[in-house]
């Protein structure tokens, strides 16, 4: 029974070995989730075109104020590109030094999803490596402040 248990751990430990980001992926996963970011801040379209797969989806739930129902917001990655041209054009919408701070969530192999908490909002991502090259494929995302919505 006990080489049968230390045979699994083995087998257990040696699969997670395998299965885990390298360093390099580590770099890229938080590059990728912070391009998305402070493509806003700086107005760089191109940070966010390089960091987000072309079927990328962002979703949030928003309130109707009117019907007084919540609902599921969608946002592609095109809207985005736009977002990143114009919001911040006046350099008026985040405070001098943002909050860009990325936690990994977990990685498997070609899979990641990671957190990322900026000054008034929480993205959660969800990042895939195709062809070499890590990309936001979802985002779920919500004001700190949920009355916001």
């Amino acid at each position: 029974m006990r080489n049968v248990l230390g045979l699994f751990l083995i087998l257990i430990s040696t699969s997670v070995t395998l299965q885990a980001q390298t360093k390099q992926d580590s770099i890229e996963i938080k590059q990728v989730a912070l391009d998305y970011l402070v493509s806003q801040h700086t107005v760089e379209p191109e940070l966010f075109e390089r960091s987000a797969h072309p079927r990328m989806v962002k979703r949030t739930f928003w309130k109707n104020k009117t019907a007084n129902k919540e609902y599921l917001r969608e946002t592609f990655k095109d809207g985005m590109v736009l977002l990143a041209e114009t919001y911040n054009v006046k350099g008026d919408k985040f405070p001098e030094n943002p909050t860009k701070e990325v936690v990994f969530l977990d990685v498997y192999d070609k899979v990641a999803s990671v957190k990322l908490v900026a000054d008034e909002w929480i993205d959660y991502m969800h990042i895939v490596k195709l062809n070499g090259e890590w990309q936001i494929v979802n985002v779920l995302w919500q004001f700190k402040d949920g009355s916001l919505h």
